[in-house]
Parts: structure tokens; sequence; C-alpha cells
């Protein structure tokens, strides 16, 4: 029966039918063929159960404060702090870019978001500078992944919806695993520039120019947005407020911040952001609503237990398991979105590889981190289209110029895999 749910689910997905009501149909598999699970009533009642939660309100409010942030001008204040520190490097400002977008994702929670936010006026700067347009595109795309990692993250809220795995515990142990590859598509990034070269004359001017301002005068424009994730983060790990209420917080200074200190928008102009939110999130959250129903039915036809006992009889090691799941979660990143395959995938998977050992903040890690790679990996990878549409150039040519960037990702995702130290070393 478990197969015939995943049978129906899949092949409906295939048709190219909406996943939430594909979701649906693979549930209501065991009504046709009367196998457990079968009650309609049942099946709404988990419907409704799945949406009637309050730790999910986190994931519509980090989207709305992503958004504040995001049309508030954050981000680009943001890069010229960094720029100021390491934009005379070799390979400066590019890293300065990937540094933003390691900072924005703990503001916004989410790579579409981060690669639109840093995006949209870091392309623009660093062509004008001379660097590829397609190059900086890729780098942009791929380090947009750093929103899914470090915390806030909306995955990791949906992991622990999912899981019941600690949404703190999952905040913390995605710190040290977002800074390590942060630092390898810097270390990248400058290799290209120390290859191929750099139009010093025009950068050398332009940090004359950002430096004239000098840094006083540059930490205090800089020094709201750096505020932002030191409030909502500190209020989690200090145990005052809740996720959720830290989403909550997060909405509210990203409001004061944007209208009272930077005045980048005015109170008529929310209602907008208000719509593509919503528009962000709708989809969401019927997946939500709906895995709930889906995850019983599965649960009902034993398909936990059949694929912890799969694992188990067949993997020697925790090591040979995470290697053959990082293996499927990097191949279905490239089709499948990051929150649909968490809500799906995570209480399907996890009891079988904590039966080999594997810490459940270390598995939610790699998940995050595996789908995380998706974003930037055709055919269908989001944050490619984000950015191809931001340079006018189609999704493909970016994704060709983000490979060198995936394969640095890579080299980071597997030493996170590995050595669990780095995802659980706050815990």
């Amino acid at each position: 029966m478990a197969l015939w749910v995943f049978i129906v689910f899949l092949v409906t997905l295939a048709c190219a039918i909406p996943i939430g009501v594909s979701m649906v149909m693979g549930a209501m598999t065991p009504l046709v063929l009367g196998g457990p699970g079968s009650s309609i009533q049942q099946m709404i009642a988990n419907t409704f159960a799945g949406a009637d939660s309050t730790p999910i309100l986190a994931v519509p409010l980090f989207i709305l404060g992503g958004v504040l942030m995001s049309e508030g001008g954050i981000s680009k204040r943001l890069y010229n702090f960094f720029a100021y520190f390491v934009g005379g490097l070799p390979g400066g400002l590019p890293c300065a870019a990937i540094l933003t977008c390691l900072f924005y994702g703990a503001i916004s929670g989410s790579g579409p978001a981060t690669t639109a936010a840093v995006g949209s006026m870091v392309i623009p700067f660093l062509v004008e500078l001379g660097y590829d347009k397609t190059w900086t595109a890729g780098m942009i795309a791929t380090a947009g992944g750093l929103g899914v990692i470090i915390p806030p993250s909306i995955p990791f809220v949906l992991y622990s919806l999912a899981t019941g795995v600690s949404t703190g515990a999952l905040f913390l142990g995605g710190i040290i695993p977002g800074i390590l590859i942060g630092f390898f598509l810097m270390a990248y990034a400058v290799y290209y520039c120390l290859k191929n070269g750099e139009d010093r004359e025009k950068i050398n001017a332009k940090m004359k120019e950002l430096r004239s301002m000098g840094f006083l005068k540059l930490f205090k424009e800089s020094f709201w947005a750096l505020l932002s994730p030191v409030i909502v983060l500190g209020g989690i790990y200090s145990g005052i407020v809740t996720p959720t209420e830290a989403a909550c917080i997060s909405v509210f200074y990203s409001l004061f911040v944007s209208l009272v200190i930077y005045k980048s928008f005015t109170i008529k102009q929310i209602i907008p952001f208000l719509g593509s939110s919503v528009k962000t999130y709708a989809p969401l959250c019927f997946v939500l609503a709906f895995a709930t129903a889906f995850g019983r039915v599965l649960a009902l036809a034993k398909a936990p237990a059949l694929i912890e006992g799969f694992i188990v009889n067949n993997f020697s090691s925790s090591l040979a398991v995470l290697t053959a799941i990082v293996i499927i979660f990097l191949l279905l990143g490239m089709v499948m979105d990051t929150g649909p395959a968490i809500v799906i995938l995570a209480p399907i998977l996890l009891p079988a590889v904590q039966a080999m050992g594997v810490n459940a903040v270390h598995f939610g890690v790699i998940m995050v981190c595996c789908l995380s790679i998706g974003l930037a990996t055709p055919p269908f990878g989001l944050d490619l289209f984000v950015a191809g549409t931001l340079s006018n150039l189609p999704p493909m040519n970016v994704a060709k110029k983000a490979i060198p960037f995936i394969v640095a990702f890579g080299i980071a995702l597997f030493m996170i895999t590995y050595v669990p130290w780095f995802s659980l070393v706050f815990l």
C-alpha cells in the first residue's frame, strides 16, 4: 500500500499536477484500494491539524520580514559595509557579495529572497566594474542558497514542524555549516579573479569613493541592518522568545527600520509587500496542511518502518547511509522545491537514520544543505531563474557559470556530512 501511495504521488507530479493536489491524490489511494487510512473524515481532520499550528506562523512572518528588509534597501547597506573591509583585496568585491548573502540569510531565511535582494544591487554594480555578467549571476544564484542555511531559516522551521526537532537547535546547527560553505564559495571567487584578472583601476576608484564616506558614517548607515539578526537570533538563543515570536519581532523591526530610520518606503506601499508575501506563502501553506494527511497515510501503511528496515538491513554504517541520502537529495533538489521535499521526506527518513546512530539535528542540516544546492542546479533551480531575470540572461547560461561554485558548495557539503562536529558544536 505504501508503494502504491508513492506511485500515485509521483505519477501525478510527473503529469505537472500541483504538489499539494498530488499529495491529496496519493493520500486517497488507500480509499480507492480499500487499505488503511481510508477514512475521508480522518484525512480532512489530519489536513486541518497540519494547518492549525502556532509554530507554522513563523514561516509567513519570516517571509514578510525578508520582503520588508529587501524593499527597505538593507542589502545595499550591508554590501557597502563588507566591501569597505575586503573590497581592496583580490576578489574582494565578489567576496563582499557572498558575505552579504551570508549575512542577509540571517534576515530573510529564504534562498530566492536572498538572491533577489542581493543580486538586484550587486549584479549591475559588479558588471559596471568589469566582471563577467554571467559569472556574477552564477555566483549570486549559488550564494543565495546560504539564505536557507544561515538561521533563521524557513526550511529549518519546516523540518522542525515535520519531525518535532527543536527549531532553536536546528538554528544553532546551521551557523558553522553556513559559514563553511560561504568560505569555500569565496575561495573559488578569489581563485577566479586571480586567474582571469580584474580591472583594478575601476575597482580602486570605487573603493576610494566608498572609503571617502568614512567608517563612522558607513557604520551608522549599516548599524540597523547589522543589528537585525542579533535581535532575532539573540532572542531565540537566550530563551526570551520562541522562533515564532522572533519572526513576529523581525516583521516589526523591519517596519521600524524601513519606515523610521531609512525611510525607504511609505505606509501606503506596505499593502503590495503583504500581497507578495501571501503569494509566496499560500502554495507552501497548502503543502504543509496536506503533508500531515499524506504522512499519516504513509504511517498507517507502515512506510517509515519499511524504509527503516531496508536501510538497517542493507547498509553497514551511518556514513554509507548518509552518502546514499546525500546523492538522493542532490538529485531531488534539481526537480523539487526545498519546502515540499522536507515536509514529505524528513518524517519518513529520520527514524531510519536515527536507527543508524545519526543525530536528528545533523541530519536536518545535511538535508537543508543538499536541497539548498538544488536552488542553483538546473532544470528547476529557483535561484537560477531569479538571477537570470535580474541579469537578463537565460537561466541555463547562468547555470553553466554556477557549476564551479556548486562544486565548491559540494566540497563543503561533504565535510558537513562526514564531520558531525560542524553541525553539533553549539549543542
